[in-house]
């Protein structure tokens, strides 16, 4: 498979292994009085918050949308989009070193997305999908890092969407489209994933009901089909008496009981007198949704103008941001892969179309899909987080409110490292950090406080100790065992050291882990 080679790929390529492991730190959640919600919204760096969302959704997010710098160059509005960001040029400074001043603006946009793909492909679950929105810019290259870590058979689609409404007359040839890449985990797994899509107030009207049909309103369809075969060669005789065989080089749709049983039951059409060419009905009733293709108008799903006016309505001020997605395409997004109960991550969040998007569709439907969004510039608080709680809460005034969602989220700032520079663990965090930490690594489930001291829980037969102190060096020993009350059929105990002998620990299946040597690094 052909692969795509840059300067500073080699620091990069395994680099979100080396990511420092931040905590998150709660701050707020807004309009939850239980404290929590399972959607957040994470001000920091995306790929130090990324990796902190390891622990909890390392495999269990359905579905990414993300919406990166496009690496335009254009410098003069919020969202800055040019990989000479001083952020990002620092990042490059502190990860590839001295010759990332030799980059190119390619160059530099790879380093950057190369290890926050890696990172998504993880938290990615088996029938997950990314959807990444992109121009003519980056899109060969994208896609060439994209088989890289995903792999080429996971290619699903190229989606084309219309993101104009009419030419740039300051373009030589005006930019109508943005790109959509999407990739799976699994091919197959996404396939059998997919859903269809809500037919159209448009797509509807199509439907009638012209002789009042029990089962309701229905759109007729061509029965033939091209090819010659025998057993759907057979003349058809309609109400009228009229007689119809297959036109030249088709055959009938059905073999012929199959179009019986249709006629029985009324669900062919002859035309108004009973003399027409057979057609079949399709029934609305009966109608699960239409397939989605790789070209979405902006009649379909908005355009970027629709965008900046919805978010400019939101805040009842202009020019926030120049070029915003509208909720509508992430909407069509959600209606393809993101079921209720479902997790979409977007790590790019900008303004917050995707909360919009969801929260809209979850009012829609009355479904709960979740959402998790990353936003590293000063205004996720001010504009990201508040467009979602406008949206949450309703906004506009008189003719032009916009009723209110419902719904909450918890907002979140990077905390400290888990992990010292030199290897040990940071105490700052505090012991319940710690032991949460431990707890993930171990079992991949949500950590909850035990009353029994150095406990951190029992799952599937296995009782977990974490024998810590802050103050001392702490030994498991025939003392320590004396003081354990949790019944389990294995043991793993973390301490500093160990004076068990072999025999012992086989004896009471204990695997003894130490500080901070055993701690699994994410």
């Amino acid at each position: 498979m052909p692969t795509l080679h840059w300067i500073g790929k080699e620091k990069v390529i395994n680099h979100h292994q080396d990511v420092p492991y931040r905590i998150l730190d709660k701050q707020y959640t807004f309009n939850n009085d239980e404290g929590s919600s399972e959607n957040k919204i994470i001000h920091g760096d995306n790929l130090e918050a990324l990796k902190s969302l390891l622990p909890e959704y390392e495999g269990k997010i359905k579905c990414i949308y993300i919406d990166p710098p496009y690496n335009t160059g254009n410098e003069g509005w919020v969202y800055n989009d040019n990989v000479n960001d001083p952020k990002i040029k620092k990042w490059l400074h502190e990860v590839v070193g001295k010759e990332g001043e030799d980059l190119s603006r390619h160059d530099k946009w790879l380093c950057m997305m190369y290890p926050r793909i890696k990172l998504l492909s993880k938290l990615l679950n088996d029938d997950g999908a990314i959807f990444i929105s992109i121009d003519d810019m980056e899109v060969h290259y994208l896609c060439l890092i994209l088989d890289e870590i995903f792999g080429k058979p996971n290619f699903v689609a190229n989606v084309v969407w219309q993101k104009r409404t009419s030419p740039d007359d300051r373009a030589t040839i005006g930019a109508g489209h943005e790109h959509i890449i999407i990739y799976s985990k699994k091919w197959e797994n996404f396939r059998r994933n997919l859903n269809k899509l809500p037919l159209t107030k448009k797509q509807t009207a199509s439907f009638k009901n012209p002789d009042n049909d029990p089962r309701g309103a229905w759109v007729s369809s061509d029965f033939t089909a091209q090819g010659f075969r025998p057993n759907q060669m057979y003349e058809i005789t309609t109400p009228s008496g009229k007689k119809y065989s297959p036109p030249e080089s088709r055959c009938w749709k059905n073999i012929e009981s199959v179009f019986l049983k249709a006629h029985e039951e009324g669900r062919m059409w002859y035309g108004k007198n009973g003399d027409g060419v057979p057609r079949r009905k399709t029934y609305l009733a009966e109608r699960e949704g239409v397939a989605s293709w790789t070209w979405w108008t902006n009649e379909e799903v908005g355009h970027n103008q629709e965008g900046k006016q919805e978010i400019n309505s939101i805040f009842d001020s202009a020019s926030l941001f120049d070029t915003p997605k509208p909720s509508r395409l992430i909407e069509r997004i959600l209606h393809l892969y993101v079921n209720p109960g479902e997790i979409i991550l977007d790590s790019f969040a900008g303004s917050g179309t995707t909360a919009h998007a969801v929260l809209n569709l979850n009012k829609a439907d009355g479904g709960n899909r979740k959402f998790i969004l990353i936003e590293m510039e000063e205004y996720a608080d001010t504009i990201t987080a508040e467009r979602v709680k406008r949206v949450i809460n309703g906004y506009g005034e008189n003719s032009k409110a916009v009723e209110g969602t419902g719904g909450n989220f918890s907002y979140y700032t990077l905390g400290e490292t888990v992990f010292l520079e030199d290897g040990f663990l940071n105490e700052n965090i505090g012991i319940d950090k710690i032991n949460e930490y431990v707890w993930f690594t171990e079992t991949r489930t949500k950590y909850e406080p035990q009353t029994e001291p150095y406990l951190l829980g029992k799952k599937e037969g296995t009782a977990y100790y974490f024998f810590y102190d802050k103050d001392s060096g702490t030994t498991l020993d025939e003392s320590f065992l004396r003081k354990v009350k949790t019944k389990a059929d294995q043991y793993i105990i973390y301490a500093d050291n160990c004076l068990l002998d072999e025999a012992l620990m086989q004896k009471y299946h204990i695997v003894f882990k130490k500080i901070p040597r055993d701690i699994t690094r994410f």
